[in-house]
């Protein structure tokens, strides 16, 4: 069983995929947090390495293939898997590689509001944050995959997470994960 999560910065999605997986039993796999370590290994913010991945390709396509096959070994060899990340549910059906697929939103705003108190910044620049990773994101998805991320018409569930806690969101999966898979 594959479980895979996206949304927009802020959104909840990474929270919610450790949170399935550890009350589950799932293996979590996270392309935002290898992104965010390839950034780290720089010594570069996000921000400044989402625009350096728009002018080289090789590194979104490398880490999101890298984060496509160690998905499919884990299925493959009968391990269940969140997968969570901007991509990754177009990427995995793409390959034909049976998931179900949850989208994650909130306004811009209560996504600000998390960010900023997360990571200790003020309001107005998380949300500029925001707006740059998601304008990056949707550049280099588009001209790389021919993937629009706004597009929520291919997943089995969306769930704006403005007033859910994140273990109502997990609940919620689970209820419609059981379904799918039977």
């Amino acid at each position: 069983m594959i479980l895979a999560i996206s949304g927009p910065p802020g959104s909840g999605k990474t929270t919610v995929a450790e949170s399935y997986a550890r009350l589950h039993g799932f293996d979590l796999v996270s392309a935002g947090a290898a992104f965010r370590q390839e950034a780290a290994d720089r010594g570069i913010t996000l921000e400044r390495f989402g625009a350096y991945a728009e002018s080289h390709e090789e590194i979104d396509r490398n880490l999101d293939a890298a984060i496509v096959a160690e998905v499919d070994k884990r299925a493959v060899a009968g391990t269940s898997v969140v997968v969570d990340g901007r991509v990754q549910p177009w990427l995995l059906s793409k390959r034909r590689i049976r998931c179900f697929k949850v989208l994650i939103d909130a306004p811009l705003e209560v996504r600000a509001k998390r960010i900023a108190g997360r990571e200790g910044k003020g309001l107005s620049v998380a949300r500029r944050e925001i707006l740059e990773r998601e304008r990056s994101e949707r550049t280099r998805y588009l001209k790389i995959y021919g993937i629009d991320v706004r597009d929520a018409s291919g997943f089995d569930l969306v769930i704006d997470s403005s007033n859910r806690s994140p273990k109502a969101i997990v609940e919620m999966i689970a209820e419609r994960v059981a379904r799918w898979a039977n």
